[in-house]
């Protein structure tokens, strides 16, 4: 076993790559391996010459690797090498199956360490100008995954409908239709509703609308994955240019 054997899991931030924290840029310069994800900005990887580099990124139809082959290279990288960087898109803990990769090295004997990222869930609605909290509009929020280790949508979105909450669902655009239908059956088909692809990256893209039109500015606008589905009240704030005219009719109609 290497001296140095060490795993540390680090988020990358939601996209643009000044939005990861300095605590994280200099544990990739001290990197011997780095294990990186789909949705991490290549661009990171600049800070790491000296690093072995493998990609290990799982999006929907298609798979590099297992997650059971990722925590057996992680293991082999380390005693290998040295000091592993499990390199993960937002932050680690949110839908990121960190926990599981840590609890992994634990077993074989590896320190472990922990540098939380800028979830998306946060940063990319704010990117747009939409608050997920507004006094007066908006006291909580939930943040739940579109779609379950079973392939179907979370019973979660059901629940958040129900109440006041701003709702954030990740890696639900191939269950949109089902999304609204469930607010739309709740009376909700009026509420304000935002999809924001490629958040905080040069190439993002958004549309606002509400629930019952947002499936057609959806492919209006030609959006898909990587993409963030937000539901609320909050959602009347976003302040981007393109979105401004929607902005208004939500305005009116209130």
């Amino acid at each position: 076993m290497n001296p140095n054997a060490k795993l540390t899991l680090v988020g990358a931030g939601p996209g643009d790559p000044d939005l990861i924290t300095l605590k994280g840029l200099n544990a990739l310069k001290a990197a011997d391996v780095i294990l990186y994800d789909a949705l991490v900005n290549p661009l990171l990887l600049d800070h790491a010459p000296q690093a072995k580099r493998i990609f290990v990124g799982k999006r929907k139809g298609f798979h590099r690797y297992s997650q059971d082959e990722i925590n057996s290279l992680i293991i082999e990288q380390a005693f290998l090498y040295g000091h592993v960087i499990r390199l993960k898109g937002g932050d680690p803990f949110v839908f990121g199956r960190g926990s599981e990769e840590l609890d992994h090295a634990e077993n074989f004997g590896l320190h472990t360490d922990i540098i939380p990222g800028i979830s998306s869930s946060i940063a990319v609605p704010s990117s747009i100008g939409i608050p997920l909290t507004k006094r007066g509009v908006s006291e909580s929020f939930w943040v739940i995954t579109g779609c379950t280790s079973s392939r179907q949508l979370s019973l979660d979105v059901g629940l958040a409908a129900q109440s006041s909450a701003t709702v954030v669902i990740l890696m639900g655009m191939h269950k949109l239709a089902q999304i609204t239908t469930i607010f739309k059956e709740l009376g909700k088909g009026n509420t304000p509703a935002a999809v924001i692809q490629n958040g905080t990256m040069e190439s993002q893209n958004s549309g606002v609308g509400t629930v019952k039109d947002i499936e057609d500015i959806v492919a209006q606008k030609k959006l898909s994955n990587p993409a963030i589905i937000i539901i609320g009240d909050v959602v009347s704030s976003a302040s981007t240019a393109e979105d401004l005219s929607q902005k208004l009719e939500l305005h009116l109609a209130s």
